[in-house]
C-alpha cells in the first residue's frame, strides 16, 4: 500500500508568481522593441467654410496679405519689395499701435512656406493675428 508523508502545518502552500512575472515583463519588452510603428501621411484638402459669418471689422484691424507672386507681402493693401521692408513696416506699425488686431489673408495660390513664415515672425514678436480670412464655398 502506498502511503503518503503526513503533511507539515508548518509548511503552507504557496504559488511564487516571479518567474512568471519575469517572463510577462521580457515578452513585454520584446513586442515594444519589435513593433514597427510607421508614420503615415495623407494628403489633404485645406477647408473652407460653408458658412457666412459677417464680421464688422473696425479701424482697428489692419490686413497683412500674402499674395501669390512677387512682390509676396502686403500690408493693408500696400505691397512691400521684400520680406526684410515686410518685417520694419510691421515691427513699425506694432509699436506705434500695440493694440492692433491682425487678419492674414493669404491667396491660396501662394506658397505655404510663407503663411509659416509669417506665422513664425508673428509668434516671435507676440503679435496676436485674431483672424485669418478664408473665402466662402460656393
Amino acid at each position: 500500500m502506498i502511503r503518503s508523508q503526513p503533511k507539515n502545518e508548518s509548511e503552507s502552500v504557496q504559488v511564487d508568481l516571479t518567474p512568471l512575472l519575469d517572463i510577462i515583463f521580457i515578452v513585454m519588452v520584446f513586442l515594444m522593441l519589435s513593433a514597427n510603428i510607421k508614420l503615415q501621411s495623407l494628403e489633404v484638402d485645406l477647408p473652407t467654410t460653408d458658412t457666412s459669418a459677417m464680421q464688422v471689422v473696425d479701424n482697428k484691424a489692419v490686413t497683412i496679405n500674402i499674395l501669390a507672386a512677387e512682390p509676396r507681402w502686403a500690408i493693408d493693401g500696400e505691397t512691400l519689395p521684400d520680406w526684410t521692408a515686410f518685417q520694419e513696416q510691421l515691427i513699425k506699425m506694432v509699436q506705434e499701435k500695440p493694440d492692433t488686431e491682425w487678419i492674414i489673408a493669404a491667396d491660396k495660390t501662394s506658397d505655404v512656406q510663407y503663411m509659416v513664415k509669417l506665422l513664425g515672425f508673428l509668434q516671435q514678436h507676440n503679435i496676436q493675428a485674431t483672424q485669418l480670412l478664408i473665402e466662402e464655398e460656393k
